[in-house]
Parts: C-alpha cells; structure tokens; sequence
C-alpha cells in the first residue's frame, strides 16, 4: 500500500462518515478520493475502478432520492417540511456545536408538521419523514460502500 493509497482511503472514510453524520458531501469526496486515485494510477485498472465506482454513487444518488419520496408521498409528508428541517439544520450546525445539525433538522420538521397537521398527527407525520430520511442515508451508504468495495478490490489488483 503507497502513501497514496493511505491517503485515499482516509478520505474515504472521511466521505462514509460524512454520509451518516450529514456535514460532508460523502459521495462526492468518495469520487474525488478514487479519481485522484484513479488520475495517479494513470492505468486501466484504475480507470474501470473510478468507472465502476461512479456508477454505484450515481445509482445510490438517485435510488436515495426515489424510495424514500414515494414513502413521504405515502405519508402526505410534503417537501417543505424536508425544507424547514434542512434551514434549522443549517442553524442549529452553528448554535450547537456537532449535534446542531440533526436536532436543528428533527426540530424543524417537527415544528414544520405541528404547524401543517396540529399536534395530534405531528407525531406520526415526523417519524415518517425522520424514518424517510434515514432510510435515504442508508441507501446512499450502501452504495458507498459498494464504491469503496470496488476501490479496494482495485488496489489489490493493482
């Protein structure tokens, strides 16, 4: 393993932990890291690795914006609570520090549905977009994790 190697995979587990703790753009650094790999290469094999990891983040993008939709369309949850959960996300980021952003996002969407539905359905209509939005973390991790797979067989190979 080259020091490029060491460095490529730290920045990989710095786009994994990104995706579950949202403060990265962990698919994006994942890309960049097996790119630079792939750039240092500068062979075949790393070419088909950045191709085929590419392919398993755009999939995990897309198929992560898909399922759990359909899930909040199902539960009458609009895009504006998703919306006011990512503003107070973005404030509590900055009020309280490493925390901030996921009890500004509960909060918002919380405070967003109890001004949609009142108290009675703000309950059930925030766990069903709390549930939507982490079942969209794993899925994007899933696909993560089948890039950084593929990026490892890569190394080996090489």
């Amino acid at each position: 393993m080259t020091t490029v190697d060491v460095i490529v995979a730290l920045a990989i587990a710095v786009g994994l932990v990104g995706i579950v703790l949202p403060m990265l753009p962990g698919s994006l650094l994942i890309l960049a890291a097996v790119l630079g790999w792939a750039l240092h290469l500068g062979e075949t094999t790393g070419w088909v690795v950045f191709a085929v990891a590419t392919t398993f983040l755009a999939v995990g993008t897309l198929v992560k914006y898909l399922v759990p939709g359909r899930s909040m369309k199902k539960s009458g949850v609009p895009n504006r609570t998703l919306l006011a959960g990512g503003v107070l996300g973005i404030v509590g980021f900055f009020v309280i520090p490493v925390v901030g952003v996921v009890v500004g996002f509960v909060l918002g969407v919380y405070l967003a549905e109890l001004q949609r539905v009142g108290q009675a359905q703000a309950r059930r209509t925030t766990r069903a977009a709390l549930t939507a939005v982490g079942v969209s973390i794993l899925i994007e991790f899933a696909f993560a994790l089948l890039a950084t797979l593929t990026w490892i067989i890569g190394v080996v190979l090489v």
